[in-house]
């Protein structure tokens, strides 16, 4: 057998030492990858917490009493199953031998505004709140809402659930989306997190900014919004990072001595906005006749297919199709608009409010392609607190992307003053 050439034994011995190099390499990485996961978390959940009222009343109920309603009021974000679910269930371990009545008031798509006009209807039907939990920061931006409207709806939130329950603990919390780690980012506050935070200092509420949270961990390498936070609607990672930072803010709050105090209720100071929606209420359409243009269709479902959501499916709503005589809504109060299922569909009506010019309102959505949008339009704010007529008729036009002209509308909504 042949010597082996010395010029192979120097590649194969090369081979073997950058084999070796490889796996020292491929090692270290391993290596490094184990530390950054295990020591990545270096941010304090409680840097981005602001305890302003405490939450003494709540623990008080649930301590002493032995019972306690505790209410999730928000969009998607908290009707989605995640972050809501481990909050009920620290509660219930935290507090054994509580019966606590837990509601889900979340529903997609729904901001303060939204949240001001169905607090009674969605939250106080249930009984006084010991404890809510409100979210909105993310739907009142995305919404398009206006400055003024998410002032007068977060305070229209915050007065009905004192003005219910005058020791009612209350905690706001600022959700994450690509809008809000962008201003971060740039050094901004974002304005919708600016503007809760108004309200939540003049009623002397405790918050919680998770947007602020989420961008900073992301920022320093914890993790990343593509592979596992993945979108605003988190991921059940994502879900998780909401609830570890919720769960520390209670256990903060819970941990105090609240040995021989007891449950005190708060006085509300003046409205920061005296338009605020703090007298918010829903009516269903009922027509004393039948209206030209008109029909009120007392079990209501999409005839294309399309999904909807729930209370605007089987439920009576008050269909327009097409142009015809007005329809007129009296209240008494300061601002007033309709509640819509803005559909594939949605048209455009034209509406006036004591016999002002006429408006037009489109009532089709960047969503409404593929649902039939619950959707809250303010036709009239502002207003002088007296008795007023809304007249609303169809327009003969239509939104490019709609396929239709209807109106459907499952309430009004007006703040009674």
């Amino acid at each position: 057998m042949g010597k082996v050439p010395s010029s192979r034994l120097k590649v194969n011995s090369l081979k073997i030492k950058y084999k070796m190099m490889y796996r020292k390499l491929l090692f270290l990485l391993i290596l490094l990858s184990f530390f950054t996961a295990t020591f990545a978390q270096k941010l304090d959940a409680e840097a981005f917490h602001t305890h302003r009222h405490s939450l003494k009343n709540s623990f008080l109920k649930f301590q002493n009493e032995r019972k306690g309603r505790v209410v999730f009021l928000g969009g998607s974000i908290t009707h989605n199953p995640g972050w809501r679910d481990s909050v009920c269930a620290y509660l219930q371990q935290r507090f054994p031998e509580t019966e606590f009545d837990f509601i889900n008031a979340g529903i997609p798509s729904m901001g303060s505004t939204p949240g001001a006009f169905r607090f009674t209807r969605d939250v106080l039907a249930h009984g006084p709140v010991d404890l809510l939990f409100e979210e909105a920061a993310v739907n009142d931006d995305t919404n398009r809402r206006t400055p003024d409207e998410i002032t007068r709806g977060m305070e229209g939130i915050v007065r009905h659930a004192i003005r219910a329950n005058p020791s009612c603990d209350l905690i706001i919390m600022h959700f994450v989306d690509p809008g809000k780690m962008e201003d971060y980012r740039s050094g901004k506050v974002p304005e919708v997190i600016q503007l809760h935070e108004a309200v939540a200092k003049h009623y002397n509420i405790s918050t919680i900014n998770l947007a602020k949270e989420v961008t900073e961990r992301i920022d320093t390498g914890e993790f990343d919004w593509e592979h596992d936070f993945k979108n605003l609607h988190p991921s059940p990672f994502g879900q998780n990072i909401y609830f570890q930072s919720i769960k520390t803010f209670l256990e903060n709050e819970f941990s105090k001595n609240y040995t021989g105090e007891k449950i005190t209720e708060v006085e509300i100071p003046h409205p920061i906005d005296p338009d605020c929606y703090d007298n918010g209420i829903l009516a269903e359409p009922n027509p004393p006749k039948h209206i030209k243009g008109w029909e009120m269709v007392e079990n209501w479902k999409p005839a294309d297919g399309k999904s909807t959501r729930a209370n605007y499916v089987n439920v009576p709503m008050l269909e327009g199709s097409y142009p015809g005589e007005t329809i007129k809504f009296h209240f008494r109060g300061n601002a007033v608009g309709i509640a819509v299922a803005a559909g594939p569909d949605a048209g455009i009506i034209e509406y006036s409010i004591d016999n002002e010019p006429w408006k037009k309102q489109d009532l089709f959505t960047q969503w409404s392609e593929g649902l039939h949008l619950p959707w809250y339009y303010s036709l009239g704010t502002g207003l002088k607190a007296r008795r007023h007529t809304m007249q609303i008729r169809l327009s003969g036009e239509k939104n490019d992307k709609s396929t239709g002209n209807f109106c459907r509308i499952r309430y009004f909504y007006f703040n009674r003053k």
